[in-house]
């Protein structure tokens, strides 16, 4: 597969295709290896990449082993930037950055200078390699020799260590959490499930959450609420060959990683397995592998180290793909909108959970945690607000026996408006959807899925 310049649009596409779906895995480096949007000494970085994964909070991290890259928007002069690489190679003592709008591709060397020692400005870098965007591919081999995990071993043998201590030292990179992975799940439609999904993924990516959103409902919607159906004709899709449906339907087959979108629908994105209407008819078919259940937690295993917190939209029943979402997942969120068919619905929930930790228990799986009951879709009418509502919080917890989340998720414009957005190409309009975080950032909307992210970190013990 080669690299294409023009399929890059932005620098959030210059990061997804070019450096990670791309690049990096062609330079040998693990997912475990870099980080993204990571603050070291004080730097904001695109990308750190090591030569090895940090595993404690206390670890030395060899310097010389490792590599910086900044991208830009493919419009921009790299020019312009050469000055902030210098500064940042020589601050972290870091010996190799690469510069990139996607249309341009540099590799420079950080030239050492005895004035540094008294504090004068370093001396220029060292350009080592440029080629155009187009060229990338077809140059491959020879960056593989400046920059590639087994060069960067063989050509620096000096070593300039850090030890990684605190936050102010550098943000992300150490306390590599465990990760987590959590449903949401009604058997009640319309209870604002997808909205929860998307915009609380949003708001841990915010906060510096690596996030994978997995789509098993095959209404899709979560996958047209991140921005992945850009076509208007179904001879256009080019969803339907690479999908959830393939994830678990095959077992040694479609990893998550070849299967996963990056979405950029929030800043910093998120990655999504992308559902499809096809999975509606699999379902009889993938009812008769008993083994299907349990795919989805062995794919999970593979990618433990890319993310910090998976989420998992699931269907509205209690059909296959739901069973596949709760045996999966660890931790369960219950949106509700504390209507009666939604809380008679809980009835059915608490069941299904129970079926569920029976399976879980036959294969070691510690029983599914409930996070709690989130209310959504909440009307914001006063009244209704100091009257009705109390009444129906306490139902959760005194008649259903459920944690209820203390956030609540309110019914407000601003989260119809940012799933509606669109794109103008040409004269065609475009879905572009956006999360509320991202779509209007000072709203109460946004606040609350603030709020939601912190909670559940903090019911998950991720913070």
């Amino acid at each position: 597969m080669n690299f294409i310049p023009q399929h890059c649009r932005n620098e959030t596409e210059v990061r997804s295709k070019l450096i990670v779906h791309y690049l990096l895995p062609r330079l040998g480096y693990s997912p475990d290896s870099w980080y993204e949007e990571v603050t070291v000494r004080q730097i904001r970085l695109d990308f750190f990449i090591l030569n090895s994964p940090i595993i404690s909070n206390e670890q030395k991290i060899n310097l010389a082993r490792s590599l910086i890259i900044e991208t830009k928007h493919p419009k921009e002069n790299l020019d312009n930037h050469v000055g902030k690489l210098n500064k940042y190679l020589h601050t972290i003592s870091v010996p190799y950055g690469v510069l990139t709008s996607g249309r341009d591709f540099r590799i420079y060397q950080k030239v050492d200078s005895p004035g540094l020692a008294r504090g004068l400005f370093p001396i220029p870098l060292k350009l080592l390699f440029r080629c155009s965007g187009n060229k990338i591919s077809h140059n491959i081999t020879t960056i593989q020799a400046i920059i590639g995990k087994n060069s960067l071993r063989k050509n620096n043998r000096q070593s300039h260590e850090i030890t990684i201590t605190n936050a102010s030292t550098a943000t992300k990179v150490p306390n590599k959490q465990n990760m987590k992975t959590i449903a949401v799940y009604h058997n009640k439609g319309g209870v604002g499930k997808t909205t929860t999904v998307i915009n609380l993924a949003a708001a841990l990516s915010k906060k510096g959450k690596k996030v994978l959103v997995i789509d098993l409902d095959s209404q899709a919607n979560t996958t047209f609420a991140t921005g992945l159906v850009k076509f208007e004709d179904e001879v256009d899709d080019d969803i339907k060959k690479a999908n959830a449906s393939h994830v678990i339907e095959f077992g040694e087959s479609y990893p998550i990683e070849a299967i996963k979108r990056t979405s950029n629908f929030c800043i910093p994105t998120i990655d999504v397995i992308p559902s499809h209407i096809t999975l509606m008819e699999k379902e009889s078919k993938l009812n008769q592998l008993a083994s299907i259940n349990f795919t989805l937690i062995q794919k999970l295993k593979e990618v433990k180290e890319r993310y910090d917190i998976v989420l998992i939209d699931t269907p509205p029943s209690l059909n296959l793909y739901a069973r596949i979402s709760l045996i999966a997942a660890e931790f369960l969120i219950i949106p509700s909108d504390l209507k009666p068919f939604a809380n008679q619905g809980l009835v059915n929930v608490k069941n299904f959970i129970q079926d569920i930790n029976s399976t879980k228990k036959i294969i070691n799986q510690e029983p599914l945690k409930i996070i709690g009951v989130l209310p959504s879709k909440i009307p914001t009418n006063h009244k209704f607000v100091t009257s009705t509502l109390p009444k129906q919080l306490s139902k959760i917890t005194d008649k259903y026996e459920l944690p209820l989340l203390k956030t609540t998720i309110f019914q407000r414009e601003d989260l119809a408006k940012c799933a509606d957005a669109v794109q103008l190409v040409g004269e065609i309009e475009i879905p572009d959807p956006r999360s509320v975080l991202d779509f209007s950032p000072s709203s109460q909307s946004a606040q609350e899925f603030e709020n939601l992210a912190t909670e559940v970190l903090k019911k998950i013990g991720a913070i």
